[in-house]
């Protein structure tokens, strides 16, 4: 029997594949003609009167079930969920926080003592001249030869925009489309995971180690013809994992030949200790480097670099057009200033130090308490735990907040994890390392081990 469901969907259906199925069904739901809480015919009948085999059905399944547009509940059947409001994600989890927190680590933040002072940058803009035009390069030619000066790899073509996160939504909806397959690591950053859940393509995690992306893991993965993969080249959020040189050539040996782009967050910047690296030195064509300033300038500054193939970066502009345009000369003025002015320069060196002194200072003393973890680099710890919700409960205890590790998670079966920002811990690292210790055995169910 052909349902009005059925109807709906064979009037859209333009491509005879599990993709365009998806996305026939996504149309009729959102032009009203399938109605939210409906249950759905089950997928034998949708095989049937539209003629495609069950296994293109199921695909389609999965592709909107894990776009969030359909539950499938056994022999309850497939229902289509409600739009989506403003509940909880990833990034909304992974900060939820008190204020009666004596010292909250939870927030990754930089340590606001440690950023350069702005007052010579700012003091510099009342003789700037300010750029009236809607037509100048969005960039101004002195930060880009600033930017090259420290940039991974040669490259002529820069812009900047709105922070990380604009840089990752720019790129990300300017390549991927729904129902693509994309790679993240194993853990990643929450809002880039919330960001491809909106846009509906499939996340394969795949883990880090000391040295960066496991290639093997990799490798599997690549089988499934990813549009794209995110990677985090040093001072990784929230593992501290920085890239090596011999892995940056395994992957490349992996990725070159694939239409697969790289797409890196350098989010640490300035203030990580290790050098910067780069796929892009190898696979210029295939790569997008973006480099955020607010862990080591200033958060409130909401620039970042990105640079990439005109292929993409071409797109990423026009696309601007249509919105904000371009990212305030007045803002990247001050970061020019910051960038070449001597003093600035020396006060983001004495952070990147005072960082790497205080990580060091709490992992030593961890694996002194037997705790395994890795040095690593930036302002994050990543801190394994028996339980993740009686380690959260046994610092709140202490007056110490940290951040869950479950919305970093992009695999079911990883070991629970807090992040712990001890980029803002400036003394009585015995006692907090000796927390952390304590928080990593305790148990739901049988207390301290």
């Amino acid at each position: 029997m052909v349902t009005k469901e059925i109807t709906s969907v064979l009037e859209r259906l333009l491509e005879r594949t599990s993709k365009g199925l998806a996305n026939a069904i996504s149309v009729a739901i959102g032009d009203g003609s399938i109605p939210e809480g409906t249950l759905l015919p089950s997928i034998r009948a949708f095989a049937d009167e539209l003629e495609l085999s069950p296994s293109t059905v199921s695909a389609a399944w999965r592709i909107l079930a894990h776009a969030g547009t359909i539950r499938t509940d056994g022999r309850h059947g497939t229902v289509v969920l409600t739009r989506r409001g403003p509940g909880p994600t990833r990034y909304r989890r992974a900060l939820e926080r008190s204020n009666s927190f004596g010292l909250d680590l939870s927030t990754g933040l930089p340590d606001v003592a440690l950023l350069p002072s702005l007052a010579p940058a700012l003091n510099k803009l009342h003789r700037a001249r300010t750029l009236g035009s809607y037509l100048d390069d969005p960039i101004i030619p002195r930060l880009a030869e600033a930017l090259q000066d420290d940039w991974p790899y040669e490259t002529s073509l820069f812009t900047v925009v709105d922070g990380a996160m604009d840089a990752l939504d720019l790129v990300a909806t300017r390549l991927l489309r729904f129902g693509d397959s994309v790679i993240v690591e194993n853990p990643s950053f929450p809002p880039l995971l919330d960001l491809l859940d909106a846009i509906g393509v499939r996340i394969i995690g795949v883990d880090v180690d000391a040295d960066g992306v496991i290639p093997n893991q990799l490798r599997v993965s690549l089988a499934h013809r990813p549009t794209a993969v995110f990677l985090q080249p040093r001072a990784q959020n929230p593992s501290g994992t920085s890239m090596t040189a011999r892995r940056a050539a395994q992957l490349v040996a992996l990725l070159k030949g694939t239409t697969t782009f790289v797409i890196e967050d350098d989010s640490a910047g300035s203030i990580a200790s290790t050098n910067s690296i780069s796929l892009g030195k190898w696979l210029p064509e295939q790569t997008l480097h973006i480099r955020s300033f607010s862990k080591s300038h200033g958060p409130d500054l909401r620039i970042a670099a990105v640079s990439g193939p005109s292929s993409v970066m071409d797109g990423v502009r026009e696309r601007r057009l249509l919105g904000q345009g371009w990212t305030s000369r007045l803002l990247q003025s001050v970061l020019l200033d910051l960038l070449t002015r001597k003093e600035s320069r020396q006060q983001v060196s004495r952070a990147r130090d005072a960082y790497a002194y205080r990580r060091s200072m709490i992992t030593s003393e961890l694996r002194r308490l037997g705790v395994p973890i890795e040095s690593g680099d930036g302002l994050n710890l990543w801190l394994p735990v028996l339980d993740e919700t009686a380690a959260l409960v046994f610092l709140a205890s202490r007056g110490i907040g940290t951040a869950a590790g479950s919305p970093f998670m992009t695999k079911s079966e990883t070991t629970p994890h807090l992040r712990v920002t001890v980029g803002l811990i400036k003394d009585d690292f015995a006692r907090l390392a000796a927390e952390f210790a304590g928080a990593s055995n305790v148990s739901s169910y049988a207390g301290p081990r």
